[in-house]
């Protein structure tokens, strides 16, 4: 981790910062950072979508993920743009970030993330039973028992058999 991410990591831990000033701060550090640069752009979207500035943080996350990203990063922007658009209303394109996403690589540390916001933007798009088993899915490995059956009911929420 760089002095440049322990100081941004530091804006988001300070609980005494509210919106506007975290915002603000945010884009004082992007600025150190080329006009371009993913991470600073991500970093300004996060703290716009943070503050409730859905429409400001949309294009910024665009931006971010047209420009270099690391690969868990990257994973996060998708998840916060999804998340993002589908507070906007614009559910499909939301599904259809988060259903690649939760495809992409099943062994992503942010598989779980993206299967807890591809449940709810399934749930806003009028698909509640295909959430539940998206969601169940996710949770299926972590279950100390029933593991197994967890997991196979939750497929059988969409596939049911004949």
């Amino acid at each position: 981790m760089t002095d440049w991410d322990d100081r941004v990591a530091a804006v988001w831990d300070d609980d005494a910062l509210d919106d506007h000033e975290r915002v603000r701060r945010i884009d004082e550090l992007a600025a150190e950072r080329d006009d371009g640069d993913g991470r600073a752009l991500f970093e300004r979207a996060g703290a716009r979508d943070s503050a409730g500035l859905e429409e400001e943080a949309e294009p910024l996350y665009r931006a971010a993920l047209a420009a270099r990203l690391d690969d868990e990063v990257r994973t996060q922007a998708v998840i916060q743009l999804a998340s993002t658009i589908r507070n906007l209303g614009k559910h499909d394109e939301a599904l259809e970030l988060l259903r690649d996403e939760y495809e992409r690589d099943p062994d992503s540390p942010l598989r779980d993330a993206a299967a807890a916001f591809y449940a709810l933007a399934l749930v806003s798009s009028g698909e509640a039973v295909r959430a539940a088993s998206v969601a169940l899915e996710a949770l299926a490995p972590h279950l100390p028992r029933y593991t197994r059956s967890v997991a196979a009911y939750a497929r059988e929420l969409v596939d049911p058999l004949d």
